[in-house]
């Protein structure tokens, strides 16, 4: 049997058996530190010509576009970033200045959340490839797992328009597609598959509404403002091409990495990657390249819906960096419930009508990917008010049943009602 023949799903299945089932099978590993807090912890390699082409994507974008996937699967467990590493793969023929752009990329995005480049590794390869890891940090009582959801009519929200990345992507693969558009338009499009944006923004608006203990901070950046044309996960559009703010001058890469407060300093650890100060050595671990340390003394953790743990906390979730589809049957399949989706009430860009037909508005806003807003479940009430404190094209998409069929309805009754599957997304195999 080869891995082409069991396919991406079939191989995490096989990889998370060695790994512990309290700590894997959400966007990011959850650590216990203590019995309040927890190190969420993140990876996610991007290889040449599989994740990035210099035929869309400049070496800018790549670094912005590698960070802000981390930091998306950061704000999708409710953590708030700590760091990153990252660990570079690259040909003797790769130019220097490749190298630093992407890094100058990295670090626009990442300076938006205070997050700094703590460190990482080096070594030469066939194919640019770089992986990064992501640490955060999360309360215990605020941990967003897939698993917590409920059958009881809870609500599914977006958090932002879907489609947006792929129509983007379209874009720069075929400049003649669109040319109907005006230029603010597909700049903005361009630029929601460039430069997304990780909403951390939403957690404090979570935390109020959910009335969770303990003190709320404040957003890292600037929300984004309700409504207008403005309606990607992606930055505020000025002038086309966007400056990219200067950086000082640091290290290889261009980077300087402040000191975390009284943290010790880190300690070069094994290849591809550091170890933390005194920290035990990481065992090899599961899907995505998480690895988990020995918990020791730290609390257990209540087991929750098939493959996962609950959280005290009435909300569940992801992002939808593989698809907004994919993170709905990820969430009912850890946490065992049905749902039905309202093919009418998912936000897709308004400039669509004039771009595509509705079939492919909706296999982009359901299949495309990379949008990275985030999937919630939570009550009705509290998703309504999400929505409208939010905005910007957030939305109710659809509700949790007591089945666990997940189904794509119809509410105007032109379409029949279908069963939603991921044979439909990107797999890598």
């Amino acid at each position: 049997m080869l891995i082409k023949d069991i396919g991406e799903q079939g191989l995490l299945t096989i990889l998370q058996k060695f790994c512990p089932p309290e700590i894997v099978g959400d966007d990011c590993a959850v650590i216990p530190t203590n019995s309040h807090k927890s190190l969420a912890v993140t990876t996610d390699m991007l290889v040449d010509g599989v994740h990035f082409s210099d035929r869309t994507t400049s070496p800018y974008d790549a670094g912005w576009r590698a960070a802000a996937a981390n930091l998306s699967d950061l704000a999708a467990m409710g953590a708030t970033p700590l760091a990153v590493t990252v660990a570079l793969a690259v040909t003797a023929d790769t130019a220097v200045l490749w190298v630093e752009e992407f890094y100058r990329g990295m670090t626009a995005c990442l300076q938006e959340y205070h997050t700094p480049i703590a460190g990482g590794d080096v070594v030469r390869s066939p194919v640019v490839t770089v992986a990064i890891t992501a640490f955060g940090e999360v309360e215990c009582d605020r941990t967003i797992r897939r698993s917590n959801a409920r059958s009881s009519g809870w609500a599914i929200v977006a958090t932002g328009v879907h489609g947006a990345s792929r129509a983007g992507l379209e874009l720069l693969l075929n400049p003649e597609f669109g040319q109907n558009l005006e230029k603010g338009d597909r700049t903005a499009l361009i630029l929601a598959h460039q430069r997304p944006k990780p909403r951390l923004d939403v957690l404090p608006v979570i935390w109020e509404i959910l009335g969770c203990e303990g003190e709320i901070e404040p957003p890292l950046s600037p929300p984004l403002a309700k409504g207008g044309k403005q309606e990607f996960n992606s930055p505020t559009l000025g002038k086309v091409g966007v400056n990219s703010p200067p950086l000082s001058k640091g290290g290889p890469g261009g980077v300087n990495s402040p000191t975390l407060g009284n943290s010790p300093p880190l300690s070069k650890g094994g290849p591809g990657g550091v170890n933390l100060g005194n920290s035990p050595p990481l065992t090899k671990g599961g899907p995505g390249g998480v690895n988990s340390p020995t918990l020791g003394n730290s609390p257990p953790l209540s087991k929750g819906g098939p493959g996962g743990v609950n959280s005290p906390i009435a909300i569940a979730g992801m992002d939808s960096s593989d698809g907004l589809a994919d993170a709905i049957i990820q969430v009912c399949r850890a946490s065992g419930v049905g749902v039905k989706v309202d093919r009418q009430k998912i936000p897709i860009p308004h400039i669509f009508r004039e771009l595509v037909s509705p079939e492919t508005a909706l296999d982009w806003a359901l299949y495309g990917g990379e949008d990275f807003e985030l999937v919630l479940f939570l009550p009705m009430d509290h998703a309504e008010l999400l929505v409208e404190k939010i905005g910007n094209g957030a939305a109710i998409v659809g509700i949790t049943t007591e089945s666990t069929d997940i189904w794509l309805t119809d509410s105007s009754g032109i379409y029949p009602d279908i069963i939603l599957k991921l044979d439909r997304g990107f797999q890598h195999f």
